[in-house]
This record gives structure tokens, C-alpha cells and sequence, in this order.
């Protein structure tokens, strides 16, 4: 069995709308942190330079959202009020983890330009694999987006679901529906542009909002989806941090593959 690994790093070197700050303390640093931690909540007095090579411990503080880098939207994400259940959408640490470790199709979108893919496209991607996704299989759609990754077209330069594609996913019973682009949604300048011309509040991110009517989860800002050897016929495992009440929790994202 191989592991592939699907999940973009996150790196603070990297362009963010939203940068992400990473200080990092060296274990030297550690040392003089510790013994000045031990002086004022304990009061106990510890020179550091006894400890081998006087260094203690690395630490690494990092300050970003839960939408940077790979990470599972949850229901919560898309609003706060859901037309299912008893109307409250779930927080990424009540959904149940065997969402995320099922099957996965990928699907080739990489002849899309930025803009939107609408479900009659997913249905020739199906009869060209020869499978339709089965319920509670993770769809992962392979756009090509991440190659921009660390760069500011990155957030400005890829293709995502109109609201077609993804109640056809869900009409199949798929639950997890994955993208190696910024947003599952097409790119904020676009679906602005889209609704300025239109007037069409339909263009409002319908991938994001059909959440508001139908329970599943989105992983974005996936990596490596090119690297899948087949279609289909190898298991995904995005399991989630589990967060207190958040709408979204980073994931490390593999694909399992038997050879």
C-alpha cells in the first residue's frame, strides 16, 4: 500500500489575504523560556545552561484561520441556520469521522478555465472514468488549481461548483466533496462579476450555500491530485482537528492506495 499524500503545507513564506504568522522558539530559546516559566509560576529557580548543550525544548506559536492550508468546512461554515435537522448545522467536532475516511473518485477538471462547473460536466467526467460516485464516496476534483499555490492567482485563479454540480453530487449520497483550488465556490471577482451582470443572486456561492439546505462537508485547498495512479479504487482519509465549536478544522489528507 502506498500513501499519497494530498494536503498543501501551511507555510508563512507563502501568500496569504490572511498571512500566517509563525514565530518559532529554538531550543535554546525553550531553555530560557522554561526556567523563566518555573521562576514565575512556581517559584522555583533552575539555571538552563545545566541542561545538555543548554537547550530544553523547541516551541512553535503560529497564528492563522482554519481555512489555511487543507481543511474541512464544516456545516456551520455556510451559515447558522440549516433547513435539515432541527436547524442548527454541526461544528467540525460533532461530524462523524467515518465521513472522512471512504473511498475516493477523482475527477479531471484541469481543461477548466476559472469560472464554474456545472453538473452536466461532473456527468462526462463519470462516463469517461466508467463510475458514478457511490453514496458516501469522497469526490475529489482535480482542477489543477494548486500549482498556484503560495502565490497571490492562487485566490483568484481557479474553476469551482455552481449549484447544479453539487446537488448532483449530494443526489448520489456523497457527503465529503473535495478541491485542490481555494474555494469550492469560483473565485470571489468571478461570482461578483457574475451577479453584477445577472442580477441573479443564484451565482451568490451556491457551493457554499447549498450547505444551508443539505448536510456535507467540503475539503479545500487540496495538493497532488494529479499524482492518483487511477480514478478510482483507493481509499481517502481527511480526518479533521477537532475544534471546539469551530466551522472548520485542518486536515492531513492522504490517499491510500493498494498495488
Amino acid at each position: 500500500m502506498r500513501i499519497i499524500d494530498l494536503s498543501a503545507p501551511v507555510d508563512a513564506a507563502g501568500y496569504e489575504p490572511d498571512p500566517v504568522r509563525h514565530e518559532v522558539l529554538s531550543p535554546r530559546d525553550g531553555a530560557l523560556h522554561m526556567s523563566h516559566e518555573m521562576r514565575e509560576h512556581f517559584g522555583i529557580e533552575f539555571d538552563p545552561d545545566v541542561l545538555p548543550d543548554g537547550e530544553f525544548l523547541s516551541l512553535d506559536r503560529i497564528s492563522l484561520t482554519t481555512h489555511t492550508g487543507t481543511h474541512v468546512d464544516a456545516p456551520s461554515h455556510y451559515g447558522s441556520v440549516a433547513a435539515y435537522s432541527d436547524g442548527r448545522p454541526r461544528h467540525i467536532d460533532e461530524m462523524p469521522l467515518d465521513w472522512f475516511y471512504r473511498p475516493g473518485v477523482v475527477l479531471d477538471l484541469t481543461d477548466t478555465g476559472t469560472g464554474t462547473i456545472n453538473a452536466a460536466r461532473l456527468e462526462e467526467e463519470f462516463v469517461r472514468i466508467g463510475h458514478v460516485p457511490a453514496p458516501m464516496e469522497i469526490v475529489l476534483l482535480h482542477t489543477g488549481a494548486d500549482r498556484l499555490a503560495g502565490t497571490p492567482d492562487y485566490f483568484t485563479t481557479f474553476a469551482g461548483l455552481d449549484g447544479t454540480a453539487v446537488h448532483a453530487l449530494l443526489d448520489l449520497g456523497v457527503r465529503v466533496i473535495g478541491t485542490d483550488a481555494f474555494s469550492l465556490d469560483a473565485p470571489f471577482g468571478y461570482i461578483i462579476e457574475q451577479y453584477q451582470r445577472t442580477g441573479d443572486r443564484s451565482v451568490l456561492w451556491p457551493a457554499h450555500f447549498a450547505g444551508r439546505l443539505r448536510e456535507y462537508c467540503q475539503i479545500e485547498r487540496l495538493a497532488n491530485l494529479g499524482s492518483l495512479p487511477r480514478p478510482y479504487g483507493f481509499t481517502v482519509s481527511c480526518l479533521p482537528v477537532r475544534i471546539t465549536g469551530a466551522g472548520a478544522g485542518w486536515a492531513r489528507a492522504v490517499a491510500l492506495v493498494e498495488d
